[in-house]
């Protein structure tokens, strides 16, 4: 046991488990998906229907990929992506705390830059990409990472937000 295999399992854990939990309560919690659907239409998010599916399913299979630490840098992009188009729909107007009144920004910021650290460090020894023999070196891990996490999110932000103005 070392501290950097230790320290990649901790961050997948937690990561992994929060995007888990998250993604399947879109679908089973509360409003459940059809009201995932009109959150996400209420923030300009439209269609909300595809939006609330397409979060569902990013964001679950993201938990599961980090979980198992199988394609890391994609399964981090996935977080980072989710997590800024929450940023900028929901909660940046909001300062900086999660208590602030509509949520700051804080909660989704810790979330994307743990899941841009995570595919720097490496999804370490007890993953399914270790098994496989995929180690991209850290540089590259966090090019893919911020990458492909900012331009989904910038792809997804100027072809389907369109937030009701004041």
């Amino acid at each position: 046991m070392n501290g950097v295999d230790t320290a990649a399992a901790l961050l997948r854990l937690v990561l992994g488990t929060v995007m888990l939990v998250h993604g399947l309560g879109h679908a089973f919690s509360g409003g459940k998906l059809a009201g995932t659907a009109r959150w996400f239409d209420s923030i300009g998010l439209r269609p909300g229907k595809v939006h609330a599916l397409a979060a569902t399913v990013t964001e679950t299979g993201a938990g599961i990929l980090l979980l198992l630490g199988a394609a890391t840098p994609l399964a981090a992009s996935a977080v980072v992506a989710t997590m800024a188009v929450a940023l900028i729909t929901s909660h940046r107007g909001n300062g900086f705390f999660i208590y602030n009144p509509g949520q700051g920004w804080e909660y989704v910021a810790v979330l994307a830059v743990a899941a841009l650290a995570l595919a720097a460090l490496g999804p370490g020894r007890w993953s399914v990409d270790h098994v496989l023999g995929i180690h991209p070196a850290a540089g590259t891990a966090l090019a893919i990472t911020t990458g492909t996490g900012i331009g989904c999110a910038a792809l997804l932000l100027a072809t389907a937000w369109r937030p009701r103005h004041a």
